[in-house]
Order: C-alpha cells, then sequence, then structure tokens
C-alpha cells in the first residue's frame, strides 16, 4: 500500500525514518443516487441558498460563521498564515502508562513502517516501549492539519493512533448518570455472576458485520432476479414495560447455566472416566 506520510520518529536525539501506512480498510456497502426512470447517477451541485442558481467553483469563498447569519470570509492566505508548520518528524513529547489513556481520545490507527536503513532504530524503539509498558504522545501534521498521535507496540509493529485533544471532548458531567446507590448489593451480584458467566478472551474474528451480510444477500438475490420478502416489524407497545431487574438477572444466569460446556481435550476425559469408574 502507497506511504500516506513520510518521514521520522524522534525520540531524544535518535531519529527513526518512518512511513505512515493504513492499518483499516472499510467494509461498509456505498450506495450511487440514481435516476428512478433511466437509472443514471444524480450529481450534487452547489446551489446558493438564495437565488436557487448553481454556483461555479470559482465564485465559492470559505466563510466562518462567528453568529447567526453572519459571516467572515477566510483567503487562502489566511488558511495559509493560521496552518500549522509542515514538518517530516514525529517528537515524541512525553511517555505515559496505556491504562492512563481514555478510550475516546483515540481515533485513527496507522502502521509505522520503518524506512530504508532506519530498521535497527525501530526495532531500538520498539523494544524500548513494549519493555517499558509504554505509549508515547506526540503531535503529527497531516493533510494540512495538526493531530495528537499516540505510538504503542502491537506485535512487531509501531502502531500510530491519531487522537483527540482534550477540547474535543465532550465532559461527562453535561450529562446525567445514575448513582451507583441505586443498585442493590444482591442485584450487584448476581449482575457479577453473570458478566463471569459470559467472560471470554477477546477474538475479533468472532464478531461480523451482520447488516452488511444480509445487504449482500440481497443484493445478490435481487441480482439473480430473485424475489425479496420483508418481514414486517412488530408495533411496539403502547405502555413501557416496568422491567423487574431481578428476574430478568435470574433468567440471564439460568440461560448461562444452560450453555454447553467447552469440551475437553480426550487425555483429560479419559482421566475424568476412570475416576468415575474407580
Amino acid at each position: 500500500m502507497a506511504s500516506i506520510w513520510k518521514g521520522s520518529l524522534a525520540f531524544g536525539l535518535v531519529n527513526v525514518p518512518v512511513e505512515l501506512k493504513t492499518a483499516v480498510r472499510s467494509d461498509r456497502i456505498s450506495f450511487r443516487m440514481l435516476h428512478e426512470e433511466d437509472l443514471a447517477p444524480v450529481r450534487y451541485e452547489r446551489v446558493s441558498s438564495t437565488t436557487g442558481e448553481a454556483v461555479p467553483w470559482g465564485e465559492i469563498v470559505k466563510g466562518y460563521e462567528y453568529a447567526k447569519g453572519r459571516y467572515v470570509v477566510l483567503t487562502d492566505d489566511d488558511l495559509k498564515a493560521a496552518a500549522p508548520e509542515a514538518s517530516r518528524t514525529i517528537e515524541i513529547l512525553d511517555f505515559v502508562k496505556a491504562e492512563e489513556i481514555d478510550w475516546r481520545f483515540v481515533e485513527t490507527p496507522y502502521y509505522l513502517v520503518p524506512g530504508k536503513g532506519g530498521e535497527k532504530a525501530y526495532a531500538l524503539l520498539r523494544e524500548a516501549v513494549r519493555n517499558c509498558d509504554a505509549v508515547g504522545i506526540g503531535k503529527l501534521v497531516l493533510r494540512s492539519a495538526q493531530h495528537l498521535a499516540g505510538i504503542r507496540v502491537v506485535g512487531d509493529a509501531l502502531v500510530l493512533e491519531l487522537m483527540r485533544f482534550a477540547a474535543e471532548l465532550v465532559d461527562a458531567s453535561t450529562y446525567v448518570f445514575p448513582p451507583a446507590s441505586l443498585v442493590r448489593p444482591q442485584e450487584l451480584r448476581m449482575a457479577e455472576q453473570l458478566v463471569d458467566n459470559l467472560a471470554q478472551p477477546f477474538d475479533p474474528e468472532k464478531y461480523t458485520d451482520d447488516y452488511r451480510d444480509a445487504l449482500m444477500r440481497v443484493i445478490r438475490a435481487k441480482l439473480e432476479g430473485k424475489k425479496i420478502d420483508v418481514d414486517e416489524p412488530e408495533e411496539a407497545a403502547d405502555d413501557t414495560p416496568v422491567i423487574d431487574l431481578m428476574s430478568r438477572l435470574q433468567a440471564s444466569l439460568a440461560q448461562g447455566r444452560k450453555r454447553p460446556a467447552a469440551k475437553r481435550p480426550a487425555a483429560k476425559r479419559g482421566k475424568a472416566r476412570r475416576r468415575r469408574s474407580a
């Protein structure tokens, strides 16, 4: 895959030549807007909200709305004056513990791939970060915008994660959340037991996009000329039922106990049979 950015990763006086490459890919199904009569693609036009007429690109400017319906126009020179200085270096400013980073800050991951001649320095930084169980925090200018970035180790790779600045997060105090005092001790014990019953090692392969799979089945069926049957959704009840937490927890625990037990290795099953016969 093509590099998104080339430069160096600096920690202290050590510079590691690196290339930024994508670590994720979109698996969403996209659609085109079509004219129903002849299935011709429909284009979006830039239309003035005042005259309703199309506006050519040459007559479009950028404006910041500082009050309702009032704008200040910014030219390309204005934007250049405010743009962060382009740099080919990601300087690690701090090292922090991974558990100290709130997940809300993390946006998009990228692989940092070593540049030519930088393999040893790359491996040195990677192993130092791994052994210290740390995450490097720095800043990166990408596509004319400055980003906060976290650098962590995943396997043999250094992964750079674009992060949000603190000002981009909505403070939790903006909303009202229920206090822990609402929970009775017996309910909490049963909920904890339910969590323990459902505990599994994380396996990302077991989680799939069910909507995408169903949508692809519909698309394939339509391509083959098959009729698509649509199930009508059930009407919601007028009154929202009062949830009895205890009965729900008990039913959930009973359902969890009915799950089939994992198969034991043959050797262990043999030992168990011998113990029972004894």
